[in-house]
Parts: structure tokens; C-alpha cells; sequence
């Protein structure tokens, strides 16, 4: 998957280097000056799947003091702590007041790629697990790239996206049969509809209503094997809800097609990396 250079993306560059150097380095720049250089390295200090290195040229280019990076690792490769994930040379001022910034995307997007990885790994193939909208507002784009980077799928990016009735829509409108009516009558043709249901009936009314796609929220494996093989042929399936590491194999070779996961974003532990710097005068 390619890192674009969005809005998003920029404002958010914007916002970290704001944030952290309102008025300037003020330490670094007592020490030193304008024309002192430096190289530094950037170390994995966890075993990790790295995610985010086409962000560092967008960061130092925002610095006054030239600098650059020669990355030593691509984006979505397995790295072992101790691995040297890249060099950075130029303007001292600029990789100590860049450092922050640079680490913190980082290690962020790393932790999400890994535990992606990790997730991708025991399902083996088994089903296909993708993400959510459950994002850090205004991470999104860079948060859904990690997954993607680490190797499992991207859902919608937003409710202008893609079609999924959820259990709110339903108790607003009166009835799954009324959501999908209205739905379809006001989107465009071909849009896939997907219905959220909550039981064995609800997903019975949304098929015979006409959804495409059955979202079985927080169902029980056996429920779920149940519907799965009642409904067969007629429509997909996506298991959502309590799904995480440590219990994804229960739900494998059920019938499903995907299983999505907040877990994927909202509950990543970020990596370790450093920053190593050397001073070349």
C-alpha cells in the first residue's frame, strides 16, 4: 500500500512540530549552531514491523536546517531489535528538533503494524481480518496504511464510503426491512448494502429484506456457524465484537468472509525506537 501525502497527513506534521516546538529548540539551541552537522541513526529497540518511514523526509523538509535519510529497511518488513531502521544526516538543530516528532509517528505506526501482523498470523488465511473506523481523529489514513502495511485489510474509511445499517439505524427507523427500503431507494444502484444484526431473527429479517452483507455483532461461535450455514450463498458475512489475539482462532472455519477489529487500532501498544545521534562538525 503507498503512503499518500494528504491534508490529513500534512496538517498532522503541522500540528506535532507545532506543538512540540512552539518558540523553538531552546536547549539544542544554546548548544549549537547553524552549520553544525550531524549523522544519526534510527535503532529498533523491539522486535518490530516497521510502518511510517515515508514520513521522515515530509518531517525534515518542514526545518530550516537541510537533513535527509537514507532508510536501511522498507516499510512492512519484519525487523529484529538492534536492526538499524535507517540514517539520517544534516543539521544538528534540525534531527534534535525533528527527533520527537519523527519517533512518535514512528512508534505509533510501527506498534499498529505489528500487532496487524501479529492478528494476520493466526488467522492464517483463515479468514480475512480488517479494521474499523475506530481511529484517533485525524490519524486515520496513516492509522488504516499500518494495517494494510501490516497485512490485514482496510473496512470503509468513513460514512461516506460504504453502506452498513447498524443497530441505532434500526431502533430509529422501526425495523431492519424499513432501513433497507429507505437505503435502497435513496443510494445508488449496485452500492452493496450490509446490515448489523443482533440474533438469529434480525439476520433472518435482513436477508429476506435483501442485504448483501450480514455484520453478526457479538455473537457466540456457534450462533455465528448457525447463521453462517442457514444463509449460505445468499449473502456474505462479518463478524465484529470481543474479537481479539487471544481468542481469533475460535473464530475460523465458521463460514465467515472477514472479521473486523478496533483492536487493530484503539488498543496498540507502540514500539520501542530511538534515535541515536552523532555530532560531525
Amino acid at each position: 500500500m503507498h503512503l499518500t501525502r494528504t491534508f490529513f497527513v500534512n496538517q498532522l506534521i503541522e500540528l506535532a512540530i507545532a506543538e512540540d516546538l512552539p518558540s523553538g529548540d531552546v536547549t539544542s539551541e544554546a548548544i549549537f549552531g547553524s552549520h553544525d552537522q550531524a549523522n544519526a541513526r534510527l535503532l529498533a529497540k523491539d522486535d518490530l514491523v516497521v510502518c511510517g518511514l515515508p514520513l521522515i523526509p515530509w518531517i525534515l523538509e518542514r526545518f530550516e536546517g537541510a537533513a535527509r535519510f537514507e532508510p536501511h529497511v522498507e516499510d512492512g518488513e519484519a525487523c529484529h531489535a538492534g536492526r538499524t531502521l535507517g540514517v539520517l544526516s544534516g543539521s544538528v538543530l534540525t534531527l534534535l528538533g525533528a527527533e520527537r516528532t519523527i519517533l512518535n509517528f514512528l512508534q505509533h505506526l510501527s506498534g499498529v503494524a505489528t500487532a496487524s501482523r501479529r492478528i494476520s498470523q493466526l488467522a492464517g488465511g483463515g479468514i480475512r481480518v480488517v479494521d474499523t473506523r475506530k481511529t484517533l481523529p485525524g490519524w486515520r489514513q496513516l492509522q488504516k496504511y499500518a494495517v494494510a502495511v501490516g497485512g490485514c485489510g482496510n473496512h470503509r474509511f468513513s460514512l461516506s464510503s460504504g453502506v452498513l445499517i447498524k443497530d441505532n439505524h434500526v431502533d430509529a427507523c422501526g425495523s431492519i426491512a424499513e432501513a433497507v427500503s429507505r437505503v435502497r431507494g435513496a443510494v445508488p444502484h449496485g452500492l452493496r448494502v450490509e446490515v448489523e444484526v443482533r440474533d438469529e431473527r434480525e439476520a433472518a429479517e435482513a436477508v429476506a429484506a435483501g442485504a448483501d452483507l450480514l455484520l453478526l455483532d457479538n455473537m457466540t461461535p456457534e450462533t455465528i456457524r448457525r447463521i453462517c450455514d442457514a444463509h449460505r450463498g445468499k449473502v456474505g458475512f462479518e463478524i465484529s465484537g470481543g474479537v481479539h489475539a487471544g481468542n481469533v482462532g475460535d473464530y475460523l472455519g465458521l463460514g465467515a468472509d472477514l472479521v473486523s477489529m478496533g483492536a487493530l487500532t484503539h488498543s496498540v501498544n507502540a514500539v520501542d525506537i530511538s534515535m541515536k545521534i552523532q555530532v560531525t562538525r
